[in-house]
């Protein structure tokens, strides 16, 4: 009970914001953030499954790069396309009305700094979460720098 009303509260939290941060390009990233985090929380093996489609693809560097304390290697959306399930892109793109390309752009420049966030030491955690705090100021390096 108390994890889904944390869970409703985050998911709420993160509707707000995004819908605040930025709304271009048919949403674009700050549309695709609360579905995104909705969708690594359900990702077969949470993120360690996630980590491991990456390393199965043959992207081994690039996804240590970003679990790891250096800076984050460049991933492509036609890289994401080869490693993530077909049935994330495409749940994705239903619920943010972006096509699968569009996503997959975005999911370039998302995933790399999502998945550094929840593991800012080094490694992956057992029960890696993000907490709203953390959000707010994920969001502000993801969406407050831009030029306008």
């Amino acid at each position: 009970m108390v994890f889904r009303l944390f869970r409703s509260t985050m998911m709420s939290l993160l509707d707000t914001l995004a819908s605040m941060a930025g709304g271009g390009q048919q949403g674009g990233s700050a549309s695709l953030l609360p579905a995104l985090i909705e969708q690594l929380n359900k990702y077969p093996g949470g993120l360690s499954g996630l980590i491991a489609s990456f390393q199965k693809g043959g992207l081994s560097e690039i996804v240590a790069s970003w679990v790891g304390t250096g800076q984050n290697l460049p991933v492509s959306a036609s890289q994401l396309g080869s490693v993530l399930d077909p049935g994330v892109v495409s749940e994705l793109a239903a619920k943010t009305g972006q096509d699968t390309d569009s996503v997959l752009g975005s999911l370039s420049s998302l995933l790399p700094q999502l998945v550094d966030k929840v593991t800012p030491d080094g490694a992956v955690p057992a029960n890696p979460q993000f907490n709203p705090a953390d959000l707010l100021a994920s969001l502000s390096g993801l969406f407050g720098n831009r030029a306008g």
